[in-house]
C-alpha cells in the first residue's frame, strides 16, 4: 500500500475531515436538487474520495488505508494520496482509520439520540390502536420476507447455516423513513389529516419497534459466537442469559429514567436554555450508550435512543437540547459517519451476480413487505382500498435507520458485502416513493378542468426535499418531522 502523506497525527485527521465535510456537502446538495435524500450523497462521497471505486478497480485513490483478510494478508493493493494508518497494522492505535471510525460511532450515537429527542410519546399515544399495529405489520412481514429470501443463498454467507446474517438482513428490512413521505404529504395538504397522522405515527413507532428486535439479533448474535465459558460474561454469553440482559438493561434503564426526567425537568426551571443542559444530556447519552453495550450487551444505539427517548419527556429541555445537538451532527459527526460507510463498508471486490441478483430480491422484498403488511392492516381499520395503498406507500421509504441497522449489523458479524442491498434499498425506495405517492392521491379533474373544491393542487411544482430537506445542517437547518421520522 502506497500513500504519499501518512495520516497518524491530529492535523493530519483535520484535512481528512476537510475532505469528507467538503465532498459530503456537495453531493447533498446535488442529490437533494434531484430529489433524493442526501444521505445517498454522502454516501456516494465516501465512494468516490475512498477505495471501493478508484482504489479497488482503477488502483488510485484520494483517501485509502491497509485492508486484510482473516489470514493477515492485503486484501488489495493500490496507490493513494492520503493513506490512513492504523488499519489491522499490528494492533496499534492511530489517528487514521480508528480516528476516523471513532468520530463515526459518536456520528451514530448522536443521531439516535437526537432521534429519541425528537418523538413525542404524548402524540404517540394520541394515535391509538391503528398506528401500532400498522408498526407492528411494518417490522413482521418485511422481517419474514427478507429472512425467507436469504435461505436460498447460501453461497454468499446466508442461508439455513448463516441464520444470524439472515435475520440480520430482515432487521434491516423493518426500518423505515417518512421524510419524503412527509414532504409529499404537506406538499398535497395532507399531512394533518388523519391518515397522514397515522403514518407517521406508525414510522415513529416502527422505528422504536426495530431498534429493539435489532438489539434482541445482536446479542443473541454475539452470545453465539461469544468464547467465554465462566462468570458473568459466560452467562451472557447464553441465549437465555442475553434476553435476561435485555430485559434487565430496558428495566434499568425506564427506571432510572423516571428520576433523570425529573432532574432535567428541575434543571429546566432553575438553568432555563443555558448550555449545562446539552451537557448534561450528551453526557447520559454516551453513558447510556456505554452500558448497554458493554454491561448489559445490547446496541449502543439502542442506549442512545432510550436516553433521548426518556428526555424528550422534558419538553423544553428536550427541543433546546436538540437545536444544540443538531448543529455539532448535521455539521460534522453525520456527514463523517455517512462518507465513512462509502469509504469503509461498501467493496466492490467481492461482488458477484449472485450477491447482485439477492440484492435486488431483498429490496423488492423490503417494498413489498411495507405495502402489503401496512396496507392489510390499514385496510382492517376501514380505510379504503387507496388509503390503505397510501399507508403502505407512506411506510415504504428508507432512510438514514437504515444504515444505522446495516453498520450495527455488520459490526456484529454481517458480511460488510450486504452495505450494497441497503443502499439500493434507500435509493429504489426514495425515487418510487414520492411518484406512488402522488399517482395514489392524483384525483379525477372536474369538467372544466380545475382542481375540486377544498383540494389542494396534485401537480408537481418543485424538489421534494426542498421544503423538508433529509439531513441538512442549521443554516439550512432540518426540521422536526424529519428527524422524528426518520428511518
Amino acid at each position: 500500500m502506497e500513500g504519499v502523506f501518512h495520516i497518524d497525527s491530529g492535523v493530519g485527521f483535520a484535512v481528512i475531515l476537510a475532505i469528507i465535510l467538503l465532498s459530503t456537502k456537495l453531493f447533498g446538495l446535488l442529490f437533494r436538487k434531484l430529489g433524493l435524500p442526501q444521505v445517498l450523497g454522502y454516501i456516494i462521497a465516501g465512494l468516490l474520495i475512498g477505495p471501493a471505486i478508484f482504489g479497488e478497480l482503477c488502483g488510485y485513490s484520494l483517501i485509502g488505508f491497509t485492508k486484510l483478510d482473516s489470514e493477515g494478508n492485503i486484501v488489495k493493493a493500490y496507490k493513494c494520496l492520503f493513506l490512513l494508518s492504523g488499519s489491522g497494522e499490528g494492533g496499534a492505535f492511530s489517528l487514521g482509520k480508528d480516528g476516523l471510525e471513532i468520530f463515526s460511532k459518536i456520528g451514530v450515537l448522536l443521531l439516535l439520540f437526537s432521534t429519541g429527542l425528537e418523538t413525542n410519546l404524548k402524540e404517540l399515544k394520541k394515535t391509538g390502536l391503528a398506528a401500532t399495529l400498522i408498526a407492528c405489520a411494518g417490522v413482521a412481514v418485511p422481517m419474514v420476507l427478507g429472512i425467507l429470501i436469504c435461505l436460498p443463498f447460501g453461497n454468499i454467507g446466508l442461508g439455513a447455516k448463516n441464520i444470524y446474517n439472515c435475520i440480520f438482513v430482515g432487521a434491516i428490512l423493518t426500518a423505515t423513513s417518512v421524510a419524503i413521505t412527509v414532504s409529499v404529504l404537506k406538499e398535497l395538504g395532507k399531512i394533518s389529516s388523519k391518515l397522514g397522522t397515522t403514518i407517521v405515527s406508525a414510522a415513529i413507532i416502527d422505528d422504536v419497534i426495530g431498534i429493539i428486535v435489532l438489539s434482541v439479533v445482536t446479542g443473541i448474535a454475539k452470545s453465539g459466537s461469544s468464547t467465554a465459558t465462566g462468570g458473568f460474561e459466560g452467562f451472557k454469553a447464553t441465549w437465555y442469559g442475553t434476553i435476561i440482559m435485555i430485559i434487565a438493561f430496558f428495566v434499568v434503564a425506564i427506571a432510572l429514567g423516571f428520576g433523570l426526567s425529573k432532574l432535567f425537568r428541575w434543571l429546566e426551571k432553575k438553568w432555563p436554555q443555558t448550555r449545562r443542559i446539552p451537557v448534561f444530556s450528551l453526557a447520559m447519552c454516551f453513558f447510556y450508550a456505554w452500558v448497554a453495550e458493554e454491561v448489559f450487551g445490547v446496541a449502543d444505539i439502542t442506549g442512545a435512543f432510550l436516553a433521548g427517548l426518556i428526555l424528550s419527556t422534558a419538553h423544553h429541555a428536550s427541543e433546546y437540547t436538540d437545536k444544540k445537538v443538531e448543529v455539532n451532527t448535521y455539521t460534522m459527526f453525520a456527514p463523517v459517519f455517512f462518507a465513512n460507510i462509502g469509504i469503509a463498508n461498501i467493496s466492490f471486490l467481492g461482488m458477484n451476480g449472485w450477491l447482485v441478483l439477492f440484492s435486488f430480491l431483498a429490496v423488492l422484498m423490503g417494498l413489498i413487505g411495507k405495502i402489503v403488511g401496512c396496507g392489510a392492516v390499514a385496510k382492517c381499520f376501514k380505510y379504503k382500498w387507496r388509503e390503505s395503498a397510501i399507508a403502505g406507500v407512506g411506510m415504504m421509504a428508507r432512510g438514514e435507520v437504515a444504515l444505522i441497522v446495516t453498520a450495527t449489523a455488520v459490526s456484529a458479524g454481517l458480511p460488510e458485502q450486504f452495505m450494497i442491498m441497503t443502499v439500493l434499498l434507500i435509493l429504489i425506495s426514495s425515487v418510487l416513493t414520492p411518484i406512488f405517492l402522488k399517482l395514489l392521491y392524483k384525483e379525477k379533474k372536474p369538467p372544466q378542468g380545475g382542481a375540486a373544491e377544498g383540494e389542494p393542487q396534485t401537480e408537481e411544482t418543485g424538489d421534494f426535499a426542498e421544503e423538508l430537506p433529509e439531513t441538512e445542517v442549521p443554516g439550512d437547518a432540518p426540521q422536526p418531522a424529519e428527524s422524528t421520522a426518520q428511518n
